[in-house]
Protein backbone atom coordinates (compact mmCIF):
# COMPACT_ATOMS: atom_id res chain seq x y z
CA UNK A 1 0.00 0.00 0.00
CA UNK A 2 0.97 3.63 -0.34
CA UNK A 3 1.69 5.53 2.86
CA UNK A 4 0.51 9.09 3.51
CA UNK A 5 3.01 11.84 2.77
CA UNK A 6 2.98 14.83 5.10
CA UNK A 7 6.20 16.42 3.84
CA UNK A 8 6.00 19.69 1.91
CA UNK A 9 9.45 19.35 0.36
CA UNK A 10 9.89 20.93 -3.08
CA UNK A 11 6.62 22.81 -2.63
CA UNK A 12 6.23 26.59 -2.97
CA UNK A 13 3.79 27.99 -0.41
CA UNK A 14 2.40 31.49 0.09
CA UNK A 15 1.13 32.55 3.52
CA UNK A 16 -0.81 35.82 3.63
CA UNK A 17 -0.94 38.02 6.73
CA UNK A 18 2.34 36.54 7.91
CA UNK A 19 3.87 39.51 9.72
CA UNK A 20 2.64 38.45 13.17
CA UNK A 21 0.57 36.02 15.19
CA UNK A 22 -0.76 32.86 13.60
CA UNK A 23 0.52 33.74 10.12
CA UNK A 24 4.06 34.24 11.41
CA UNK A 25 4.00 30.85 13.11
CA UNK A 26 2.40 29.10 10.14
CA UNK A 27 5.13 30.37 7.82
CA UNK A 28 7.81 28.95 10.12
CA UNK A 29 6.01 25.61 10.48
CA UNK A 30 5.48 25.25 6.73
CA UNK A 31 9.15 25.99 6.14
CA UNK A 32 10.03 23.36 8.76
CA UNK A 33 7.89 20.88 6.78
CA UNK A 34 10.15 21.49 3.79
CA UNK A 35 8.45 24.10 1.63
CA UNK A 36 9.94 27.28 0.24
CA UNK A 37 7.76 29.86 1.98
CA UNK A 38 6.63 33.12 0.44
CA UNK A 39 5.14 35.50 2.98
CA UNK A 40 3.01 38.58 2.47
CA UNK A 41 1.60 41.44 4.52
CA UNK A 42 0.73 45.10 4.14
CA UNK A 43 4.12 46.08 5.60
CA UNK A 44 7.07 44.31 4.01
CA UNK A 45 9.37 45.69 6.72
CA UNK A 46 7.61 43.50 9.29
CA UNK A 47 8.35 40.43 7.17
CA UNK A 48 12.12 40.83 6.96
CA UNK A 49 12.73 39.39 10.41
CA UNK A 50 10.57 36.38 9.58
CA UNK A 51 12.48 35.70 6.38
CA UNK A 52 15.80 35.90 8.24
CA UNK A 53 14.49 33.61 10.98
CA UNK A 54 13.36 30.97 8.49
CA UNK A 55 16.68 31.17 6.63
CA UNK A 56 18.65 30.90 9.88
CA UNK A 57 16.86 27.61 10.54
CA UNK A 58 17.84 26.25 7.13
CA UNK A 59 14.68 27.15 5.26
CA UNK A 60 14.00 29.22 2.17
CA UNK A 61 11.78 32.29 2.26
CA UNK A 62 10.85 35.42 0.34
CA UNK A 63 8.63 38.40 1.18
CA UNK A 64 6.04 40.30 -0.85
CA UNK A 65 4.10 43.40 0.11
CA UNK A 66 0.38 42.84 -0.44
CA UNK A 67 -2.82 44.37 0.88
CA UNK A 68 -5.53 41.75 0.39
CA UNK A 69 -8.19 44.48 0.32
CA UNK A 70 -6.83 45.52 -3.10
CA UNK A 71 -7.84 43.05 -5.82
CA UNK A 72 -5.64 44.68 -8.46
CA UNK A 73 -2.68 44.59 -6.08
CA UNK A 74 -3.30 40.90 -5.41
CA UNK A 75 -3.17 40.15 -9.13
CA UNK A 76 0.10 42.05 -9.44
CA UNK A 77 1.76 40.14 -6.59
CA UNK A 78 0.72 36.74 -7.91
CA UNK A 79 2.06 37.72 -11.33
CA UNK A 80 5.39 38.55 -9.68
CA UNK A 81 5.40 35.19 -7.89
CA UNK A 82 4.72 33.28 -11.09
CA UNK A 83 7.36 35.23 -12.97
CA UNK A 84 9.98 34.67 -10.26
CA UNK A 85 9.23 31.08 -9.25
CA UNK A 86 7.34 29.70 -12.23
CA UNK A 87 4.52 28.25 -10.19
CA UNK A 88 2.77 28.01 -6.83
CA UNK A 89 1.76 24.84 -4.97
CA UNK A 90 0.14 25.99 -1.74
CA UNK A 91 -1.83 29.07 -0.70
CA UNK A 92 -2.64 29.66 2.95
CA UNK A 93 -5.20 32.45 3.22
CA UNK A 94 -4.41 33.65 6.72
CA UNK A 95 -4.79 37.45 6.42
CA UNK A 96 -7.75 38.78 8.36
CA UNK A 97 -8.90 40.59 11.45
CA UNK A 98 -11.27 40.34 14.38
CA UNK A 99 -12.25 42.81 17.10
CA UNK A 100 -15.18 42.73 19.52
CA UNK A 101 -17.82 45.37 18.84
CA UNK A 102 -21.47 45.22 19.99
CA UNK A 103 -23.82 44.80 17.04
CA UNK A 104 -25.58 48.10 17.78
CA UNK A 105 -22.26 49.96 17.47
CA UNK A 106 -21.01 48.51 14.16
CA UNK A 107 -20.37 51.15 11.52
CA UNK A 108 -20.40 50.76 7.76
CA UNK A 109 -16.64 51.37 7.62
CA UNK A 110 -16.03 48.66 10.23
CA UNK A 111 -18.23 46.22 8.29
CA UNK A 112 -16.58 46.98 4.94
CA UNK A 113 -13.03 46.77 6.28
CA UNK A 114 -13.52 43.42 8.00
CA UNK A 115 -15.38 41.89 5.09
CA UNK A 116 -12.67 43.14 2.74
CA UNK A 117 -9.91 41.58 4.80
CA UNK A 118 -11.59 38.34 5.83
CA UNK A 119 -13.68 37.46 2.78
CA UNK A 120 -13.01 39.56 -0.32
CA UNK A 121 -9.24 39.28 -0.02
CA UNK A 122 -9.42 35.54 0.59
CA UNK A 123 -11.47 35.04 -2.56
CA UNK A 124 -9.30 37.10 -4.86
CA UNK A 125 -6.10 35.52 -3.51
CA UNK A 126 -7.65 32.10 -4.14
CA UNK A 127 -8.66 33.11 -7.64
CA UNK A 128 -5.18 34.40 -8.48
CA UNK A 129 -3.57 31.27 -7.04
CA UNK A 130 -5.93 28.99 -8.95
CA UNK A 131 -5.07 30.66 -12.24
CA UNK A 132 -1.46 29.63 -11.66
CA UNK A 133 -2.10 26.20 -10.15
CA UNK A 134 -4.64 25.09 -12.75
CA UNK A 135 -1.89 25.21 -15.38
CA UNK A 136 -0.18 22.21 -13.78
CA UNK A 137 -3.15 20.44 -12.16
CA UNK A 138 -1.93 20.13 -8.57
CA UNK A 139 -2.22 22.42 -5.59
CA UNK A 140 -3.64 23.14 -2.17
CA UNK A 141 -5.62 26.12 -0.89
CA UNK A 142 -6.11 26.34 2.87
CA UNK A 143 -8.38 29.07 4.22
CA UNK A 144 -8.34 30.39 7.76
CA UNK A 145 -11.87 30.14 9.12
CA UNK A 146 -12.88 29.99 12.79
CA UNK A 147 -15.08 28.16 15.24
CA UNK A 148 -17.01 31.45 15.08
CA UNK A 149 -18.14 30.41 11.61
CA UNK A 150 -20.43 27.75 13.11
CA UNK A 151 -21.31 29.14 16.56
CA UNK A 152 -22.23 32.69 17.49
CA UNK A 153 -19.81 34.75 19.58
CA UNK A 154 -21.26 37.84 21.29
CA UNK A 155 -19.90 41.14 19.96
CA UNK A 156 -18.41 39.39 16.91
CA UNK A 157 -21.28 39.78 14.43
CA UNK A 158 -19.20 40.82 11.43
CA UNK A 159 -16.38 38.40 12.23
CA UNK A 160 -18.80 35.48 12.53
CA UNK A 161 -20.53 36.45 9.29
CA UNK A 162 -17.25 36.81 7.40
CA UNK A 163 -15.95 33.44 8.60
CA UNK A 164 -19.23 31.73 7.73
CA UNK A 165 -18.71 33.20 4.27
CA UNK A 166 -15.23 31.67 4.20
CA UNK A 167 -16.76 28.24 4.77
CA UNK A 168 -19.17 28.61 1.87
CA UNK A 169 -16.50 29.98 -0.47
CA UNK A 170 -14.36 26.99 0.51
CA UNK A 171 -17.13 24.61 -0.56
CA UNK A 172 -17.84 26.35 -3.88
CA UNK A 173 -14.19 26.70 -4.89
CA UNK A 174 -13.64 23.05 -3.98
CA UNK A 175 -16.53 22.01 -6.23
CA UNK A 176 -15.11 24.02 -9.13
CA UNK A 177 -11.43 23.13 -8.80
CA UNK A 178 -11.01 19.78 -7.03
CA UNK A 179 -11.63 17.84 -10.23
CA UNK A 180 -8.76 19.82 -11.72
CA UNK A 181 -6.23 18.94 -9.04
CA UNK A 182 -6.74 21.73 -6.48
CA UNK A 183 -8.14 20.84 -3.08
CA UNK A 184 -9.71 23.69 -1.11
CA UNK A 185 -10.23 23.38 2.63
CA UNK A 186 -10.46 25.53 5.73
CA UNK A 187 -9.24 25.40 9.32
CA UNK A 188 -11.44 26.63 12.16
CA UNK A 189 -9.49 27.42 15.33
CA UNK A 190 -10.87 28.25 18.75
CA UNK A 191 -9.22 31.05 20.75
CA UNK A 192 -5.49 30.83 20.02
CA UNK A 193 -2.92 32.33 22.39
CA UNK A 194 -0.83 34.86 20.45
CA UNK A 195 0.68 38.26 21.26
CA UNK A 196 -2.50 39.77 19.80
CA UNK A 197 -4.89 37.77 21.99
CA UNK A 198 -2.72 37.68 25.11
CA UNK A 199 -4.30 40.72 26.77
CA UNK A 200 -7.79 39.24 26.62
CA UNK A 201 -6.77 35.67 27.41
CA UNK A 202 -4.62 36.81 30.33
CA UNK A 203 -7.67 38.47 31.89
CA UNK A 204 -8.90 35.83 34.38
CA UNK A 205 -12.63 36.43 33.88
CA UNK A 206 -12.36 36.26 30.08
CA UNK A 207 -10.04 33.25 30.12
CA UNK A 208 -12.30 31.37 32.55
CA UNK A 209 -15.33 32.07 30.36
CA UNK A 210 -13.48 30.73 27.31
CA UNK A 211 -12.16 27.65 29.08
CA UNK A 212 -15.62 26.82 30.39
CA UNK A 213 -16.63 26.13 26.77
CA UNK A 214 -13.56 24.08 25.74
CA UNK A 215 -13.83 20.44 26.92
CA UNK A 216 -10.11 19.93 26.27
CA UNK A 217 -9.46 22.42 29.06
CA UNK A 218 -7.06 24.78 27.32
CA UNK A 219 -6.89 27.44 24.65
CA UNK A 220 -5.12 26.69 21.39
CA UNK A 221 -1.55 27.29 20.33
CA UNK A 222 -0.18 28.26 16.94
CA UNK A 223 1.31 24.76 16.76
CA UNK A 224 -2.20 23.30 17.04
CA UNK A 225 -3.29 25.34 14.04
CA UNK A 226 -0.11 24.59 12.10
CA UNK A 227 -0.67 20.84 12.40
CA UNK A 228 -4.05 21.13 10.71
CA UNK A 229 -2.78 23.49 8.02
CA UNK A 230 0.21 21.30 7.15
CA UNK A 231 -2.03 18.24 6.88
CA UNK A 232 -4.42 20.01 4.51
CA UNK A 233 -1.48 21.41 2.52
CA UNK A 234 0.20 18.02 2.16
CA UNK A 235 -0.23 15.16 -0.31
CA UNK A 236 -1.75 13.14 2.57
CA UNK A 237 -5.01 15.09 2.26
CA UNK A 238 -5.58 14.42 -1.44
CA UNK A 239 -9.17 13.19 -0.96
CA UNK A 240 -10.10 15.90 1.54
CA UNK A 241 -11.72 18.91 -0.08
CA UNK A 242 -14.54 21.35 0.57
CA UNK A 243 -14.40 20.85 4.32
CA UNK A 244 -13.56 22.88 7.42
CA UNK A 245 -11.37 21.20 10.03
CA UNK A 246 -12.18 22.50 13.50
CA UNK A 247 -9.29 22.93 15.93
CA UNK A 248 -11.45 23.90 18.87
CA UNK A 249 -10.86 21.46 21.72
CA UNK A 250 -14.45 20.28 21.48
CA UNK A 251 -16.16 23.70 21.77
CA UNK A 252 -18.56 23.04 18.86
CA UNK A 253 -19.19 19.39 19.80
CA UNK A 254 -21.53 20.53 22.57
Amino acid sequence: MDYPVFSLEKQIALVTGASKGIGYGLAKAIAHAGARVLVSARSIDLLQGLVKEIESEGGEADAFQMDVRDAAGIEEVFHKIEKKYGTLDILVNNAGMGAPVPAVDITEDYWDNMMSLNLKGLFFCSQAAARIILKKGYGRIVNMSSQASVVGIPEEAVYCASKAGVNMLTKVMALEWSGKGITVNAVGPTFIYTPGTAERLDTPSFRDAVLSKIPAGRVGTITDVAGAVIYLASPASSLVTGTMLLVDGGWTAQ
